[in-house]
């Protein structure tokens, strides 16, 4: 019997240590709940940009700052057809701080 493939390297294996899960309902009082993809922000690196929904066509993103997000949550991954994924979290934003909604548009006359 000949061998035909040989043994590999593995990848570093990163375990998470368990943390006490989120109350929700306490949480809920003082904070916001905003879910989408993170991204590390191109000029400022005390904020972060969460995409809402980054594989659809009428998407939009947040900008927070980092101080003002007390908890981060990860969720299921989302792939698009071309086997890409990208890292969903829920982010949990104190009420009353000032934050950034960017919605792109067309310009365009809408007279007719």
């Amino acid at each position: 019997m000949t061998l035909t493939r040989f043994l590999q390297k593995a990848d570093k294996f990163e375990v998470q240590a368990y943390r006490q899960p989120a109350d929700h309902v306490r949480l809920a009082e003082t904070h916001i709940a905003y879910s989408g993809s993170p991204f590390k922000h191109p000029d400022n690196p005390d904020k972060i940009i969460l995409v809402a929904d980054p594989y659809s066509q009428n998407t939009f993103y947040y900008e927070f700052n980092r101080e003002d997000i007390t908890l981060a949550e990860d969720l299921p991954s989302i792939v698009n057809l071309e086997n890409e994924s990208l890292t969903m979290v829920r982010l949990w934003v104190r009420k009353g701080i000032l934050a950034v909604r960017c919605t792109p548009f067309r310009v365009a006359n809408t007279l007719g």
